[in-house]
């Protein structure tokens, strides 16, 4: 069985890539390392050299797309410029990358007849929605460039379902993190940001009143989701959309609390460090909670990690590793 995961040198992409091929998978990464890091994936190069192949491109180029699916089986699309401030700085490098290379891995991925287009979509797509939990058929307006762009893929995906029989799964990431999420960009995300500043003794920003609430789901649930994703043979489950999430609910403050109480337990200094606050942050979502009974009955999910079991994984990682 060969999968394509795209942006596999990626956080995501390259934790995927390591469980596919410890379970005797072959793999392709295709990835132009934009966002990804060699480092990422230099272990499992040496690790699995008959099994694993990387390939340095670019979705923005179908010519790179086609190459990649170049005789495999299932698709993992995990390739995109995240972040909602990157995406209002530079609103047409994202559409770009997110819709323009999608749509290639679309056109290439029929092409090549896959079994199966399973994709990274995002709980952006919720927009203005004020329902809580997020269930997947009701969403709101966008409320950045990058919203938009992961919400038209949704709309590209069903379309190539219905028109030309290309079977999709998307999977509605909430907050993912742990190991490998890149503490050091400039669109660092806020877990492995605020593990940075406290392991370095400065304190964390919160934007607004550190009230926002996060599902915070930690990758191992999200890797899960995807061998589902891939295994599932059931029609009804297929061309749909699922949150991937915990379905629990964490707010800023808490979140820093939770953080103070694991990181001192490396350096116990770290549980005075308090939060600074600051203005709100333009294009965040208030409030995130997502509802996973349709991916429990369909998929048969069942998340093994809340966000005290994934972070205590996730800052033993850090501590190790930055």
């Amino acid at each position: 069985m060969k999968v394509l995961v795209t942006g596999g040198a990626g956080f995501i992409g390259s934790n995927l890539c390591e469980y596919l091929l410890s379970n005797n998978y072959e793999v392709v990464c295709l990835d132009n390392f934009s966002t990804g890091k060699i480092e990422n994936i230099h272990h499992l190069l040496n690790t699995y050299p008959n099994t694993f192949k990387l390939i340095v491109g670019d979705i923005r180029n179908l010519a790179d797309c086609q190459k990649a699916l170049n005789r495999v089986d299932y698709v993992m699309h995990e390739a995109a410029l995240g972040s909602v401030p990157r995406s209002i700085k530079d609103p047409i490098t994202t559409n770009a990358v997110n819709i323009g290379g999608f749509l290639n891995m679309l056109i290439a991925a029929r092409d090549a007849k896959v079994k199966r287009f399973i994709y990274a979509a995002s709980s952006s797509t919720y927009g203005d929605s004020k329902e809580l939990p997020k269930v997947e058929d009701i969403i709101g307006k966008p409320l950045s460039p990058y919203a938009i762009t992961k919400y038209v893929d949704e709309l590209y995906a069903d379309i190539f379902a219905r028109t030309y029989g290309l079977e999709y799964i998307g999977l509605r990431y909430f907050n993912v993190f742990g190991r490998r999420q890149d503490p050091f960009g400039a669109y660092a995300a806020v877990i492995p940001l605020f593990v940075k500043k406290m392991m370095a003794h400065e304190r964390p920003i919160i934007n607004g009143d550190g009230e926002i609430s996060r599902d915070f789901t930690y990758i191992d649930n999200v890797i899960q989701m995807n061998m589902l994703a891939m295994a599932v043979n059931k029609k009804e489950a297929v061309n749909q959309i699922y949150n991937t999430a915990y379905g629990q609910s964490t707010t800023l403050n808490q979140l820093v609390e939770y953080l103070k109480e694991y990181l001192s337990k490396f350096d116990p200094s770290i549980k005075n460090i308090e939060a600074v606050y600051g203005p709100n942050r333009i294009g965040d979502i208030p409030y995130s909670l997502a509802c996973i009974d349709k991916a429990k009955s369909l998929l048969g999910y069942a998340p093994e990690y809340d966000i005290k079991k994934g972070l205590k994984e996730a800052v033993e990682w850090y501590w190790e590793n930055i």
